[in-house]
C-alpha cells in the first residue's frame, strides 16, 4: 500500500488488522471476519474518518442466479459465499456502528 503510506490525508491504516467475530449461516457457529484494511483519513472536508474497507470482486455481491435445470457444484459454492459474505458485511456493519466506524464495501469497479 504504497499511496497509504504516501499521501499525507492517511494518518494511519492496516491491513486485516481488525478481528470481528460473526456466526456463519452454513454451521451456525462463530467465526472471524477479517476485513481487508482499516484506515484513519482526513477527507476533503478536513474532517477525521476511521473507516473498514473490504475489497470484493461485485460477482460476490449478488446472489448467483437460481440454476434452470440442476443444481450444480459452481452454484452451491457461489450460494455459500455469498451467504457467509452477507453474514460478514452485517456483523462488520455492526461492528463499525458500536465504534463509530464507516464499513465499505469496494469492487473491480472502485479500483480502476
Amino acid at each position: 500500500m504504497v499511496y497509504a503510506d504516501s499521501n499525507p490525508n492517511i494518518i494511519e491504516w492496516g491491513s486485516e488488522e481488525v478481528v470481528i467475530p460473526y456466526i456463519s449461516p452454513l454451521d451456525r457457529k462463530p467465526h472471524r471476519y477479517f476485513p481487508d484494511f482499516y484506515i484513519k483519513y482526513v477527507n476533503a472536508s478536513g474532517q477525521t474518518v476511521r473507516e473498514i474497507i473490504e475489497v470484493k470482486p461485485k460477482k460476490q455481491l449478488k446472489p448467483p442466479a437460481n440454476p434452470q435445470h440442476r443444481v450444480s457444484k459452481r452454484y452451491l459454492m457461489e450460494a455459500q459465499t455469498y451467504a457467509v459474505n452477507q453474514a460478514k458485511f452485517k456483523a462488520a456493519e455492526s461492528y463499525c456502528k458500536e465504534r463509530r466506524l464507516k464499513f465499505r464495501i469496494l469492487t473491480e469497479d472502485h479500483l480502476t
